[in-house]
């Protein structure tokens, strides 16, 4: 049976122990290294997560496998991960504009990950690490309207933008999952 507490539009955050995962945690000063969208699919019995993640891509996965097989082995995700709602989404979803992000989100399927990204991240990381004073001299790498790759949280940015939500890019000029944990509109739905 599904968890009632879980609606579409909810996000799935998790703490990762990979070493992007922690080089990430640490340039954000947060434990999130990664975020999915979640979609209820009622008539299924099914809440998915619409994600990227490294080496596949853009997908969706049940939730349920997070939980009980992640590693096809029968081992849950090695990490933390809460569900955590942002106030504002049920009020501006109505069907059509839920209908403008589900395609979005959908015909977005089969996107790499965006390999680039991370390792204009990773060096912005190590730069500012390096030597922080000079961080101004370069730019935050330019976002594209209409990127062919992704990253989990420019993903999830990207399908809440269809629908008017928000999710500002961080110090490092790329939105990472701990700028959704961190939004003043997001709240803690539950601890998984």
């Amino acid at each position: 049976m599904m968890d009632p507490q879980i609606h579409t539009g909810d996000l799935l955050l998790c703490s990762g122990s990979g070493w992007f995962s922690k080089m990430i945690q640490a340039a954000t000063a947060s434990r999130w290294s990664h975020v999915a969208l979640v979609l209820r699919l009622d008539a299924f019995d099914r809440i998915m997560l619409l994600e990227s993640v490294e080496p596949i891509g853009v997908r969706t996965v049940p939730l349920k496998q997070y939980l009980e097989n992640y590693d096809q082995k029968g081992n849950r995700y090695p990490g933390e991960m809460q569900i955590m709602r942002h106030r504002d989404f049920e009020a501006r979803v109505h069907q059509d504009r839920l209908a403008t992000l589900g395609r979005f989100a959908v015909d977005r399927f089969g996107y790499p990950y965006d390999g680039q990204q991370i390792a204009e991240i990773a060096a912005r990381i190590t730069l500012n690490r390096m030597a922080p004073d000079i961080m101004d001299q370069f730019p935050p790498p330019l976002q594209t309207d209409a990127p062919q790759a992704y990253i989990c949280s420019e993903y999830v940015a990207a399908c809440y933008a269809q629908i008017g939500l928000k999710i500002p890019a961080g110090t490092f000029g790329f939105t990472a999952p701990a700028d959704f944990a961190q939004h003043e509109a997001i709240d803690l739905i539950k601890t998984l």
